[in-house]
């Protein structure tokens, strides 16, 4: 049973596995390291790096520079234990909170919830993900730029969409790897909000991974549904950008 001093930890092993799927879904470099996880992209995708432990080494911070400093585009930067000082790099900074579920039985949704299966579901998913985080990185949009099709092929990972009259109305990514699972990219487009379309996604990827602890980091705003599906905050998990 993964408790809640776990979670942090188990969000950072989830994390990478997802940013090192996506990266090599994208075909872009992933950068191995025993404090980190980086994904070197282009100029719209940028670099994304998972610290792993609590705490890097000089070296280690040394390195991140670097790869901050040569980046093509923006600079993310994700820290769940928020024990590693990069103020140096001046980026935006802010904290959401890692949340654990442990295993329980979950509602059935009140729309439609599928796995996505084909690139026009995928293309779609991408679009309210954009929509629902303002990814302004990634307009216009290109099919298959945030969501390649390699990424469902994927060991763990499923995208989800949520259906409201027939169109994709939200959307989510799951991955599952070493016992746990975690949700990734949970967005619904402004036209589509405060209409049950968040709380349905998050009942329809949750149902195949009720036997499962699932943790996830949570925006402020997000933290009510979360509670709401039984998820408990754990620890604060510091996140940098060089974009707003």
């Amino acid at each position: 049973m993964t408790s809640i001093a776990e979670a942090p930890l188990c969000q950072a092993r989830n994390s990478a596995a997802f940013w090192a799927a996506t990266g090599v879904a994208r075909g872009h470099e992933v950068i191995r390291r025993p404090g980190y996880l980086a994904v070197a992209g282009d100029e719209r995708a940028g670099l994304r790096i998972v610290i792993q432990r609590a705490g890097l080494d000089a070296g280690e911070v040394a390195e991140i520079t670097e790869l901050a400093g040569g980046a093509p585009g923006p600079v993310d930067i994700e820290d769940p234990f928020s024990a590693t000082d990069l103020a140096h790099l001046g980026l935006r900074t802010w904290q959401m909170p890692v949340m654990l579920r442990p295993p329980a039985p979950v509602d059935a949704p009140a729309m439609a919830v599928t796995r996505v299966r084909d690139e026009t579901d995928l293309h779609a998913a991408e679009r309210a993900v954009i929509g629902g985080f303002e990814l302004t990185r990634f307009e216009p949009h290109r099919g298959g730029e945030l969501f390649p099709a390699a990424l469902i092929e994927q060991p763990g990972v499923e995208v989800y969409v949520a259906r409201l009259d027939g169109e994709v109305a939200g959307a989510c990514v799951t991955v599952v790897d070493d016992g746990l699972g975690s949700h990734y990219w949970v967005g619904t487009p402004p036209a589509f909000r405060s209409r049950g379309v968040g709380r349905a996604v998050m009942l329809g990827s949750l149902a195949p991974l009720a036997e499962l602890p699932v943790t996830l980091t949570a925006s402020r705003l997000g933290v009510p549904l979360y509670e709401s599906l039984g998820f408990t905050a754990a620890a604060p998990s510091t996140w940098r950008s060089s974009t707003r």
